[in-house]
């Protein structure tokens, strides 16, 4: 009788790891989302990486983002697409290509980019690709443009440093 009632359990488990669900589409990013990005990262460093589907840099800069992301599993890393919402099928195309689904991922989903833009970074004028690497206590460096692996590790010693 016990075995019974324990088999569906076993079963569950030798066939949860076969069981790949599809990736989750990205967060709408509105108003207010900033801010939830920063308050559910709170005392711990992360990543922000802003690109978009129609930036030949950013697309470029993909394959290293994977590369980071695999070998750095200590460190949050976020995408945030600067595209429409229409465009959320192109983008989980190029995320999955790329193995980064499996990572939180916005989208923009207000019309006034600017906005958006401002709310994030008053000081940042749209230009992409856009990184911001965040310390513990969420002092930022936000850096424009096409980063070597070097670079990269460079804002990582900074940022993932020990207290």
């Amino acid at each position: 009788m016990r075995l019974k009632k324990l088999f569906p359990y076993l079963l569950f488990l030798l066939l949860a790891p076969l069981y790949s669900p599809a990736q989750a589409e990205p967060s709408a990013f509105t108003s207010g989302s900033y801010q939830q990005i920063l308050t559910s990262n709170a005392n711990q460093p992360f990543m922000l990486v802003i690109w978009s589907i129609n930036c030949s840099s950013c697309l470029k800069d993909m394959e290293l983002l994977s590369n980071i992301h695999k070998s750095r599993p200590e460190l949050n890393m976020i995408m945030l697409a600067a595209d429409e919402l229409s465009a959320t099928e192109q983008i989980q195309t190029i995320l999955e290509k790329h193995q980064l689904s499996d990572i939180e991922n916005w989208v923009y989903a207000d019309e006034n980019t600017q906005k958006m833009q401002f709310e994030i970074d008053p000081k940042w004028y749209g230009e992409l690709p856009r990184t911001y690497f965040f310390d513990n206590t969420h002092q930022r460096t936000g850096v424009s443009g096409v980063l070597s692996k070097q670079e990269y590790d460079e804002m990582f010693t900074k940022i993932l440093k020990p207290e």
